[in-house]
Order: C-alpha cells, then sequence, then structure tokens
C-alpha cells in the first residue's frame, strides 16, 4: 500500500527551513533526528510532500505542534467521512456523540500512540524510576496533571499506552466504551486533547451534520458526566492521598462500577 503524504507548500517549505536556523541546526542536523535523508529534508524545505509517516518526526525536530498558519486559499479541508473507514471507527461514541467525536476518537488515539511510543523509547535507555520530565523533549509531559510529573515512569507510560490500546480495541470490536477509572477518564481525555488541534485546523467539525460539539474535548464531558477531570487534575488543585483523583488510586475502578 502507497504512504500517505501530508501537503507542504512552497511557503511552508520557507518555513520549515526559516525555524530550522532559528534553533542552529544544519540540514544534516535536521534530517538525521527527523530520521530522513539529507536529500529529503531539502525537498520539504522545498515544500514538496511530506510522507505520513515522518510527518511527526519532521515536527519534534523543529517543536511543532502542527504546521504554521497558512494563507486562508492554501488550506486543504479533509472529509470527516475518511476517518469512518479506520478499523478503529467508535460507533457506539459516533452513536451518542456524532461522528466528529468519533473521528476525535481515531485521530488522537493515533497521534497520542506515536508521542507515547517515543516517550517509552527515550525511557527505555534511562535507569529504572527516570520519569518524563528527565527527557529532553517529552511531547506527553504537559499534558498530564503537573502535581505528579515525578511519578510518569516507564511502567506508568507502559500502562497509559496499553489503556489506550484495549479502547481501540473495544471501537474495533464494536464494544461501549466506558472509563471505569481515573486513568482511563485521563487516557480518553488526552485523546480528544491531542485531536483537538488537527480537527480544528482542517475544519473537521464542519462535517458533522449533527452539530452538536463545537471543539474536540467537549463529548468527552458528556460521556463522564461532569468535568472532575479538570477540577480536580488540571486547575492546580492540590490533591491529598485519601482523594480519588490522587496518583495513588488513578487504576482504582470507581465510575460506572455496579454495587
Amino acid at each position: 500500500m502507497a504512504q500517505k503524504t501530508i501537503r507542504n507548500t512552497p511557503q511552508t517549505g520557507k518555513q520549515i527551513k526559516q525555524r530550522r536556523n532559528d534553533l542552529g541546526l544544519t540540514i544534516e542536523e535536521a534530517a538525521s533526528k527527523a530520521g530522513v535523508g539529507i536529500k529529503t529534508w531539502c525537498r520539504y524545505e522545498a515544500g514538496e510532500s511530506i510522507r505520513q509517516d515522518k510527518i511527526r518526526g519532521v515536527f519534534k525536530v523543529l517543536n511543532w505542534k502542527g504546521f504554521p498558519q497558512e494563507d486562508e486559499e492554501e488550506k486543504v479541508r479533509i472529509d470527516l467521512s475518511e476517518y469512518k473507514n479506520s478499523p478503529v471507527w467508535p460507533k457506539d461514541i459516533a452513536r451518542k456523540f456524532g461522528d466528529a467525536a468519533a473521528a476525535s476518537f481515531v485521530i488522537g488515539s493515533d497521534i497520542l500512540l506515536d508521542k507515547l511510543n517515543d516517550d517509552i523509547g527515550e525511557l527505555e535507555s534511562l535507569p529504572k524510576g527516570s520519569h518524563i520530565g528527565e527527557l529532553s523533549v517529552s511531547w506527553i509531559k504537559d499534558m498530564l496533571p503537573e502535581q505528579f510529573l515525578m511519578r510518569y515512569d516507564y511502567d506508568f507510560m507502559y500502562l497509559l499506552r496499553s489503556v489506550i490500546k484495549r479502547f481501540r480495541s473495544y471501537a474495533k470490536a464494536g464494544t461501549e466504551i466506558i472509563a471505569h477509572s481515573v486513568l482511563e477518564e485521563i487516557a480518553l481525555y488526552l485523546i480528544a486533547e491531542e485531536s483537538e488541534f488537527l480537527m480544528e485546523e482542517e475544519g473537521l467539525w464542519e462535517y458533522d451534520e449533527d452539530e452538536i460539539y463545537t471543539s474536540a474535548t467537549e463529548w468527552i464531558f458528556d460521556l463522564f458526566e461532569d468535568e472532575d477531570i479538570i477540577t480536580f487534575l488540571y486547575d492546580d488543585f492540590y490533591l491529598e492521598k485519601d482523594n480519588m483523583f490522587h496518583f495513588d488510586h488513578w487504576k482504582d475502578k470507581v465510575f460506572w462500577v455496579e454495587r
């Protein structure tokens, strides 16, 4: 199967070159860090398309979350329907919250797994007990609750990745996706957060005929039926050990459990 490519433009190519220069990187250094050849990197700076499996390496080198804003007339919209063919299209989420929410799950889980794999790969080479705050570059560090930064070690990152893979297996099997623990709520929230930039950049919410939500994270709070994860974990709320949202209890099954 041919590799998909991400549309590039001469304007964006110039921005790639300028950003590389701003970071003090030679073409050879940038290409090496991105895992591509020197000629390939030169083609990127000339505005040629970038293979989809290489784009995150390029963004990591440049410390970008996505392409800089282009002129409106140069932007290309992606049809939401292309995501419906994904093997992990969550039919239950689409039925409850709309196609845009389901696309958010597909896009966000794809991107998040890539970033987790990068961080896990970096942690493999560090002493046991090292955490993602010690990595030279971590895409996940700023997405997780700050209070427990030093707890995000190899074991935790591996567990988080396993939770996301399990949710994707549920989607593939057509099984209902429910968060029973704080960790599972965090995983779903990160998936939605991770999809937001691309979905807004490509105008994907415009293709949701139901028009239920206006951002990639809103459906998550309807799924949880509250916004406690934001209140307790992302609003600088200091948590004592007996609080159910404390890191020590993230694996406990406390939501949607039969008693």
